[in-house]
């Protein structure tokens, strides 16, 4: 028996290893967790809470609905265990230049960026953004996605985009600057969907999976290892994130994932289906910037607080409501971008 173009056979085999990878990095990541855990409580890696937004403004709304979990000092920066899960798996056991070096270093460098972030949050008073700045957050990811964006492009030799439906649009150089704005773009959306229990590492998984099924059926079987690498990894986080959180991810956890995201869909060449896949994530982003925009020209707000869970936690929907709900989409989503991918010409 014959699946697009593979053997049945071949299928499983594939799917052996994948699993294998997968129930690696979960394994690890739950050995990894009582160890973070003893650290993160004997040297406080406690969130602090913010008090004013990028734009200035008091966090009135978001102190309000958070206040009861940042009295409980829940730590940040677990992030960490699935960052050096998902590496160690995949440097010694699914390495490859062409398949796994680029989501493997944009996860690094995403962390870095992240741990940070994270650091200086732990370390401070909670004031302000407690954090670093967004355009020095910015900057920074930025250059990570033009360093990567120029491997892609120049060691790699990918040249064209493929726009589903319709064909490749060669770019030539250009990849370079749109690999870069993948990884800003969906790094900063995965950060911004990291406000509730459970959400950003369950819609980051299913999304995961979604291009590791589009890798495999690719043949790009070793990126479609990473991609449920990744996905085991998450599941074991998720084992404690999910409410009420015993951590949370941080800065490093999400700008990790966020960019190897952006990544996968370059390298499977599925980037005008990453917003279809990631609808979750660009609904939150979207939420954010509008909130961020309608501040600054008309003087208001559009949503009672943003990115847009915090606006459903204000008109009364709970906690887990929201996350459940967003993963029902996420899911169905991410179904409609693996059909798209096989109907457009992605596979």
């Amino acid at each position: 028996m014959i699946i697009m173009g593979i053997t049945l056979a071949e299928l499983t085999n594939d799917l052996k290893g994948t699993f294998i990878l997968s129930v690696g990095a979960f394994m690890l990541a739950m050995v990894l967790t009582p160890i973070y855990t003893y650290l993160a409580y004997k040297y406080k890696f406690w969130k602090k809470q913010r008090t004013t937004s990028t734009t200035g403004e008091k966090l009135t709304v978001f102190n309000k609905l958070h206040a009861k979990k940042f009295k409980r000092n829940i730590p940040t920066m677990a992030g960490v265990i699935f960052v050096v899960s998902i590496t160690l798996i995949t440097f010694f056991f699914n390495r490859n230049r062409g398949q796994t070096w680029l989501p493997l270093a944009a996860l690094a460098g995403g962390a870095f960026v992240g741990l940070l972030d994270d650091i200086i949050n732990v370390r401070g008073h909670g004031e302000g953004v407690a954090g670093l700045r967004s355009s020095l957050k910015f900057a920074m990811i930025a250059v990570i996605g033009l360093v990567l964006g120029w491997f892609f492009y120049v060691k790699l030799g990918a040249t064209a985009v493929h726009i589903p439906f319709m064909g490749d649009l060669v770019l030539g150089w250009l990849m370079v600057p749109l690999f870069a704005f993948a990884v800003i773009a969906t790094g900063n959306a995965v950060n911004i969907s990291d406000g509730l229990d459970g959400l950003a590492g369950g819609l980051a998984a299913i999304a995961f999976g979604s291009f590791g099924i589009i890798a495999m059926l690719q043949s790009q079987l070793l990126l479609s290892g990473f991609c449920f690498t990744v996905v085991g990894a998450l599941l074991s986080y998720l084992w404690f994130n999910i409410y009420p959180a015993r951590f949370m991810m941080g800065d490093v956890g999400s700008f990790a994932i966020g960019a190897s995201l952006g990544v996968v869909a370059m390298l499977t060449n599925t980037l005008f289906l990453l917003p279809i896949i990631g609808i979750v994530f660009v609904a939150e982003a979207g939420s954010s910037l509008i909130q961020i925009f309608s501040k600054k020209v008309f003087k208001r707000k559009i949503f009672i607080s943003a990115p847009f869970h915090h606006h459903l936690e204000a008109t009364g929907w709970p906690e887990t409501k929201i996350t459940m709900r967003f993963w029902v989409v996420g899911y169905i989503a991410a179904f409609i971008g693996v059909l798209l991918a096989l109907a457009g010409g992605n596979i």
